[in-house]
């Protein structure tokens, strides 16, 4: 994947990211509670989050999303952040 693509990818979506504001922790997201995110995972509480848009938040290009990836999306506004209160 290319940066010019990447870069895209996270350019739009900074800008389609409050559709999805949904304010669930990512603890919330792992339904199978092994620590890290996959796309499923990540599309059943945000189902209009794309697999580019995953991709752009999956630094390592693993194909899932560990802490430091999550924690990197949500203050990039890639993410919601967990709710805290």
């Amino acid at each position: 994947m290319t940066k010019t693509f990447k870069m895209t990818a996270v350019a739009i979506t900074t800008l389609c990211l409050p559709a999805y504001a949904m304010g669930a922790g990512a603890a919330e997201v792992d339904a199978n509670g092994d620590g890290i995110l996959s796309v499923a995972e990540v599309q059943a509480v945000y189902p209009d989050m794309t697999t580019d848009q995953f991709s752009a938040m999956d630094l390592n290009a693993d194909g899932s999303l560990d802490d430091g990836e999550v924690q990197a999306a949500q203050e990039a506004g890639l993410m919601p952040a967990a709710n805290k209160g």
